[in-house]
């Protein structure tokens, strides 16, 4: 079996102007983090992916909980790419919930992955 590890950025811009606003950002935010999305920057969030069937059912997901107002953007691209990005200023988050090894695998033996 193949698995092609996939990393989903989610970007977004909500208004926050009015109490329902803001009582959608936080909502919106905290569905992201029970999906197991972390954040890289304010309202930048990325989660590992298995493969494009886990995407696609993420997608799913977020369809389901849109917050209906502002500027939702979803960018998915291969682990390899996303490995490939550069910071101009700061450092590198490499804590293991940044990473493809807090992944585990139930049931069957794939150490010959």
């Amino acid at each position: 079996m193949s698995y092609r590890y996939m990393r989903m950025l989610v970007m977004f811009d909500m208004p926050t102007e009015t109490a329902d606003e803001r009582k959608a950002y936080r909502v919106f935010r905290k569905f992201l983090l029970s999906e197991g999305f972390i954040m890289h920057q304010y309202s930048v969030y990325s989660k590992i992916l298995l493969n494009n069937s886990a995407s696609k059912f993420m997608i799913s997901r977020l369809k389901k909980n849109n917050p209906k107002h502002g500027l939702i953007t979803i960018l998915t691209v291969t682990e390899k790419q996303f490995s490939r990005m550069m910071y101009l200023n700061g450092e590198q988050d490499n804590c293991v919930g940044n990473t493809d090894s807090r992944i585990v695998f139930l049931g069957e033996n794939y150490d010959e992955i």
